[in-house]
């Protein structure tokens, strides 16, 4: 793959600081532990968290420093945690994973919004039922707006598990904690089958 911006950045280790503490919060008390697909996990301050917490953790990014910090973390701390070179927008949501978790992936820019409200439909539509999806995103109305517009617009019945503020201390900002479990796909009303 070629080089990008992020494996200069990531010559600073733990670039990104710490984990969110809501996030910390969510994954400590959330049963069963199963496997999370971190997309966009950088260095992996949150799939190696996750991974101590006793999870199995794919996290996937296009930084090649970044994942092989993250293979050499795991392996030092011998953690179920693997780092795997890819594109996130096409990275396969398999039924053998439990929740897909994107951090600061998103920010409904102008540029962005057909690729990431893409990107969030492709997730909700392949993550099985009693999936969950959790996205930490920076706090502002308009791209929160949009992403439970997007969530609103699926399919599928959306359990709430957690939706809460949570501070991001590197950064002195606040971050929208988000997590919901898929359920069952809505039958369309006879209405809806009628339409065109």
């Amino acid at each position: 793959m070629k080089k990008v911006a992020y494996d200069n950045y990531y010559k600073e280790q733990n670039y990104f600081g710490n984990p969110y503490p809501g996030l910390i919060e969510f994954f400590t008390n959330y049963q069963p532990k199963g496997t999370v697909l971190d997309l966009g996990c950088g260095q992996g301050r949150d799939s190696l968290l996750l991974g101590e917490l006793g999870y199995n953790v794919i996290g996937v990014d296009h930084s090649i420093v970044g994942i092989n910090q993250l293979n050499q973390e795991a392996e030092k701390r011998k953690i179920d945690v693997e780092g795997v070179l890819g594109n996130v927008y096409e990275y396969p949501i398999s039924k053998d994973i439990d929740v897909v978790l994107l951090d600061s992936m998103l920010h409904f820019y102008k540029n962005d919004l057909k690729k990431e409200t893409e990107f969030v439909e492709n997730i909700l539509d392949n993550l099985k039922e009693n999936g969950v999806f959790v996205n930490c995103i920076l706090k502002g109305a308009t791209r929160e707006r949009i992403l439970k517009k997007i969530i609103l617009d699926s399919q599928y019945e959306w359990e709430i598990l957690t939706d809460i503020y949570t501070e991001y201390r590197e950064a002195n900002a606040e971050y929208h904690l988000l997590a919901i479990k898929k359920g069952k796909l809505i039958e369309a009303s006879d209405e809806q089958k009628d339409r065109p």
